[in-house]
């Protein structure tokens, strides 16, 4: 079966079409089979009674004469029947059936049909002159008279029918399939995080309540998300300047320097916290994509943590241009190098080097960042990708807000792309962010 619902509703409804057709002309040639043999045995009879009545009123010697008068008047031909004659029968199909039975009922129980006599191909009929005579003719009229001229001109009335039943049917799964098309559309829009255009309310009872519904979820989740950031970001905003004030505090009031550093690490993390909240609240498909070549901003990425003393080996490939989200990308890129530093330590407790690949693959850009961590177990990668879930016994900040991978996945499905949490080779963890290069920041 095809795979689109448009494929599928003209695929029933051309079936139902040809079905309803072939039983259609099958009952007409079935109804119609009875007339015609009624038909055309009425005229062999008649053509019989009348050559009977014409022997009958010729004199012996002018029935010579008489009979190349039929043939070459009339097409008929009249021969004696002859103990030998090799009779080939008509087919068994029901209209010569009753075709014979009709015969029989107009010139006797007696009278015989053929399709072929001796090998001549023809409509042989038999008859008497009078029940009583043991002499037996053959009349062999025309073949065309003993065939139903029904194939041709019904096949092509069937065509007909099919082709325009055909047309109408694709009509009605284009006018089915096309707002559930674009509904569709709407709804990938709406799971990426964005603002999809208002659906027509147009169309049938049924699909105008649909697009009526859409439209009202589409609008409520546009306006949920908007006072969700809005008040994650007025409680981020609120929170930084009792802290600034608490690490000011700290740093002035804490004589004990041990104390005084723990508390400025708990400010610290407190405001690391709200950070993540803030870039969680940031509405990534406010950004529009632009064309740009990702390999420039990730090597930027690179000298920045080069300058802030961490080890990330960068492995850039020359990418093409395509429509990105060049900021949430690199907001994106950024939770994973950070998450990567965080937990990127070998059995001897030292900070490993952190590698980060961009490259191009089966027509999508890869963006790799690769540690020497635990790793994640593979039963809980897709639970660590919600929001605010942590892996405590493994590499997940049990101080943290849960936000980091749920941010990079956003920003995957905001470009139609995924992230993938893979097992290293040799012990670590490979975090692949990849996007589509053909839908790359497309809607």
């Amino acid at each position: 079966m095809p795979r689109s619902l448009l494929a599928r509703t003209f695929l029933l409804l051309a079936l139902l079409a040809l079905l309803t057709t072939t039983a259609w002309l099958s009952l007409f040639r079935h109804l119609d089979a009875e007339p015609r043999a009624r038909e055309s045995a009425q005229l062999a009879a008649s053509t019989v009674n009348l050559i009977r009545a014409a022997l009958f009123a010729a004199t012996p010697e002018k029935r010579p004469g008489l009979f190349v008068e039929l043939s070459q008047r009339e097409g008929l031909r009249l021969l004696p029947a002859e103990p030998g004659d090799q009779v080939e029968a008509m087919p068994e199909a029901r209209f010569f059936q009753l075709l014979q039975g009709e015969i029989s009922a107009r010139l006797g129980p007696q009278t015989r049909i053929a399709a072929a006599v001796d090998g001549v191909p023809g409509f042989w009929i038999s008859f008497r002159l009078d029940e009583h005579d043991d002499d037996e003719y053959w009349l062999v009229l025309p073949r065309d008279r003993a065939r139903r001229d029904f194939t041709r001109q019904w096949l092509l009335w069937g065509l007909l029918a099919t082709g325009l039943s055909l047309a109408i049917a694709w009509l009605i799964a284009s006018r089915i399939s096309r707002p559930l098309k674009a509904l569709a559309a709407s709804a990938r829009l709406v799971g990426s995080g964005q603002q999809p255009p208002q659906l027509p309310e147009t169309g049938a009872e049924e699909l105008r309540q649909l697009a009526a519904a859409f439209n009202a979820m589409a609008g409520d989740l546009a306006r949920h998300e908007k006072d969700r950031s809005e008040v994650l970001a007025g409680i981020s905003h609120d929170l930084r300047t009792p802290l600034t004030r608490l690490r000011l505090e700290a740093e002035m009031s804490i004589a004990d320097p041990g104390a005084r550093d723990a508390a400025v690490a708990d400010i610290a993390q407190m405001e690391t916290v709200i950070a993540q909240f803030m870039d969680y609240a940031r509405s990534e498909a406010g950004e529009a994509p632009v064309n740009c070549a990702l390999s420039p901003l990730l090597a930027t990425l690179v000298s920045q943590r080069l300058a802030l003393g961490q080890d990330v080996h960068g492995e850039l490939a020359e990418l093409p241009v395509a429509a990105l989200r060049p900021h949430a990308i690199l907001r994106a890129v950024a939770n994973l190098l950070d998450n990567a530093w965080k937990y990127a330590h070998g059995s001897d407790g030292q900070s490993s080097r952190i590698d980060l690949r961009a490259s191009l693959h089966a027509g999508e850009i890869r963006i790799e960042v690769a540690d020497r961590g635990p790793g994640i177990p593979e039963s809980q990668v897709e639970r660590l990708k919600r929001p605010f879930t942590r892996l405590e016994d493994a590499r997940t900040d049990a101080v943290g807000a849960g936000l980091g991978l749920a941010i990079v996945e956003r920003v995957a499905r905001l470009h139609g792309g995924r992230l993938e949490l893979l097992p290293r080779a040799g012990g670590g963890l490979c975090a692949c962010l990849c996007l589509p290069l053909d839908a790359a920041g497309q809607p």
